[in-house]
């Protein structure tokens, strides 16, 4: 079935959808057991064609980046002085260069018997050995893929202690007759600082699947550490405290502004009062973050129009939308607020590059190795008031 296909059995099933749902209602417009569960089943095969679509879409972007021509035109002059490729490579720094990764690889497998000159120049300060260029870019695109902060917020790469500066008082314009002294007003700036955190994750494998050739070591390390960092880092930017971790959105002190507080279940006016809490120029590029459950109690709310506020995607790549604005769903998202805003306030600080270290001895008693790949990151939300928070009724 083609992606257009599955698009279109999409919105068939939300037409279906709605009509069993207006059709079933009772006297005090709720629906049996009976019909609430046939409602839950219909709305589960809405969100698996769902993302079959994106999987369908995912896998034809990667279709489409491998059947790019490989060979690419001459762009210097024949018999024009040009450096070589090796003396290319050699002027890179260390973890980016051709052989890097490959030397790496090479000295995990020969319990680090076979250590070059260039993994050398890429020991850092901790002892251990900084990921290659290369697995760091796709860790970092696992963590984006995974993780949907990092797609949102604004990400900044620190080598120490970063200051931002934010305008507390903004001067302010004055009608004078002429003739009359100036005004003058007194710009006054406030700092946030962004640290660093310390985030790790450990694995062990056996030494017979390490010298194993067959087992594909690159691919593990980049899939399972990038995942779990992935996690951990979306969970601690959406409800970290900043002891020890970034600062959440949903951080009940220093996190987004609450706009209001819901003593009753949620009402379709409530999401509109949400909206508008948030100034006009944040709006312009707000988006919506929530958890499932969450997003499966909004689906069945309707407007003041009879409209229903959730709209499912009809076009690749476009999120699904509440009231005309992206909407993004977090399994870390708690599921007693809705976030609203312009994430691109929450910035989070990349400190230097990821490393690995091999644990050797600590498990040799098991036959095991350890592998602990380490970054260090902040994040926080620099203008609390670009992103409202709606709290929900427990």
């Amino acid at each position: 079935m083609t992606i257009n296909e599955l698009r279109e059995k999409r919105a068939k099933a939300w037409e279906d959808t709605k009509s069993f749902l207006e059709s079933h209602r009772g006297e005090k417009g709720t629906l049996s057991a009976a019909d609430e569960n046939t409602y839950n089943a219909m709305m589960a095969d809405i969100d698996a064609l769902g993302k079959e679509v994106q999987r369908l879409e995912k896998q034809e972007a990667i279709d489409k980046e491998l059947s790019k021509a490989v060979n690419q035109p001459f762009t210097n002059k024949p018999g024009a002085n040009t450096l070589s490729e090796e003396i290319i490579d050699k002027m890179k720094p260390a973890r980016a260069r051709s052989g890097y990764a490959k030397d790496l690889l090479k000295a995990m497998r020969s319990n680090f018997k076979l250590v070059t000159n260039l993994l050398q120049e890429g020991v850092d300060a901790d002892g251990g050995y900084l990921v290659p260029e290369e697995y760091d870019k796709r860790i970092i695109d696992t963590l984006k893929e995974d993780n949907i902060m990092r797609g949102l917020a604004t990400t900044i790469t620190t080598s120490g202690e970063h200051k931002i500066n934010i305008a507390a008082t903004k001067p302010a314009a004055a009608w004078i007759e002429e003739g009359e002294a100036l005004v003058f007003s007194d710009a006054k700036f406030a700092q946030t600082l962004l640290d660093a955190h310390k985030l790790h994750v450990a694995i062990k494998i056996t030494e017979e699947l390490l010298y194993d050739n067959a087992f594909n070591l690159e691919n593990y390390i980049i899939t399972e550490f990038g995942k779990a960092m992935a996690n951990a880092e979306e969970d601690a930017f959406l409800n970290g405290n900043g002891s020890g971790k970034p600062l959440g959105l949903f951080a009940e002190t220093g996190g987004a502004t609450v706009a209001n507080t819901l003593t009753a279940a949620i009402k379709a006016d409530d999401m509109l009062d949400l909206i508008y809490a948030l100034k006009r120029p944040y709006r312009k590029s707000a988006k919506f973050i929530l958890n499932d459950q969450t997003l499966l109690a909004l689906r069945k709310l309707k407007d003041n129009n009879g409209a229903y506020m959730w709209q499912p995607s009809y076009q690749a790549g476009e999120p699904d939308k509440i009231l005309g604005y992206d909407v993004f769903t977090s399994a870390y998202a708690p599921a007693t607020a809705i976030s609203f805003g312009d994430y691109s306030y929450y910035n989070i600080g990349d400190r230097g590059t990821r490393s690995m270290q091999e644990l050797r001895e600590l498990y040799a008693g098991n036959g095991m190795i350890g592998y602990v790949v380490k970054e260090r990151v902040d994040g926080k939300l620099v203008l609390p008031e670009a992103v409202q928070i709606l709290k929900l009724n427990a």
